[in-house]
């Protein structure tokens, strides 16, 4: 099974769902990001904050979504409702799931804002992730509607 995480620049939030769900995924499930409108550049807070928690970032590059190596089974929107944009509808016969997530690079402030901003984005998007993995994922592969239902009860915590 494949995953997409889609968010407009593919630089932060969609960047650090990717490498975390590789991370953690057993063999045999991958993860992939893009953008609709893609920034051509990881932001370099995201590539410290994985680093910090011992993620590899190598090969991990700002891409569109016309660009995708193969059709991903899953999307998942991580585009924060409350940063007031529009998130990409990829069009296709894929199970479709929204995870908003705020846009830490939007923060302001200290140094230590933007970190803060930074590890509770990390926060949740492990939650997720851990949460994602551990359902029956093989079961689920031939029942799209239980699937959307579980991952969008994951989006919602």
């Amino acid at each position: 099974m494949n995953f997409l995480f889609l968010c407009t620049g593919n630089s932060c939030r969609s960047i650090l769902s990717e490498a975390v769900f590789n991370h953690l995924a057993p063999a045999g499930i991958k993860a992939i990001s893009a953008g609709s409108q893609p920034t051509g550049r990881i932001n370099p807070d995201a590539v410290d904050l994985l680093q910090r928690h011992g993620i590899a970032v190598d090969g991990y590059t700002s891409k569109s979504w016309h660009d995708l190596p193969f059709t991903p089974d899953v999307v998942i929107t991580v585009c924060g409702n409350a940063a007031g944009e529009t998130c990409p509808a990829y069009l296709g016969d894929v199970v479709r799931a929204h995870w908003g997530l705020v846009d830490p690079s939007e923060v302001r402030g200290t140094s230590e804002d933007i970190a803060a901003a930074f590890e509770d984005t990390y926060r949740i998007v492990l939650a997720r992730t851990r949460a994602l993995l551990a359902l029956p994922l093989a079961e689920l592969a031939g029942e799209r509607t239980a699937l959307k239902d579980a991952l969008d009860r994951i989006g919602a915590c």
